[in-house]
């Protein structure tokens, strides 16, 4: 005859088998990269992996622009039918609209560093209304050099102006749209913090904005 105790041990067998009867999971189930404590929809992924990301995306699109200037200067260097044209004036209002929205971006993420979520948004806000104000004032330029009789294809001087301009408002448009991730977010069910993917952006904002300025000054300078 089997003593009490050898009951018991069958019977947490059993239910060891059943799989514990619906006693609590690990507590390390479901563990984010910040702090292991996340589960489900809020995991949170270390913001490592976020700046890595902008960081490989600023150097390559840096090499690409350092290849397309290293193609301007030897092509200026070297041609003979290297052509000037008056060159947009609007161009250093679109450049301070831009130096503007870095200004407005860097206090938009000190307000929220303060905790103070309506101001970091109204400041947000306008840095984004800026970026587009940056693209529509591009337009414009091109629009100009339109009506001067000065297309992509009229000499080297014009395709490379389109070419630099072109491709920087291409990324622009991107920036505009991390802007964009960051003002709409609901960051309660987002993998990434408020925070993180405000500096994240603003710094890519402030890349784009250095380039811009040595773009400007390089086109104005070699035209």
């Amino acid at each position: 005859m089997r003593s009490t105790t050898d009951v018991q041990e069958i019977e947490l067998i059993i239910e060891n088998v059943r799989g514990g009867g619906g006693g609590k999971p690990p507590a390390n189930e479901g563990g984010g990269d910040e702090g292991g404590r996340g589960r489900g929809p809020s995991r949170r992924f270390s913001s490592r992996r976020y700046f890595t990301a902008i960081a490989i995306a600023m150097v390559s699109i840096l090499m690409f622009f350092m290849a397309l200037v290293s193609a301007y200067v030897v092509r200026k260097g070297s041609a003979s039918d290297w052509a000037t044209f008056h060159f947009p004036a609007i161009i250093w209002l679109n450049t301070a609209t831009l130096v503007t929205s870095s200004v407005t971006l860097e206090l938009a993420r000190r307000r929220l560093a303060k905790s103070d979520l309506s101001g970091f948004r109204a400041l947000w806000w306008i840095s984004t209304v800026l970026g587009f104000g940056f693209l529509a004032g591009q337009i414009f330029v091109w629009r100009q050099l339109v009506y001067q009789g000065v297309f992509l294809a009229s000499n080297p001087a014009s395709s490379f102006f389109y070419i630099f301009t072109g491709a920087h408002a291409l990324h622009i448009l991107g920036g505009v749209g991390a802007l964009l991730f960051v003002a709409l977010r609901n960051f309660d069910l987002a993998k990434v913090t408020r925070s993180t993917a405000a500096e994240v952006s603003s710094y890519f904002w402030h890349f784009l904005d250095a380039l811009w300025i040595f773009l400007a000054v390089l086109l104005y300078l070699g035209g």
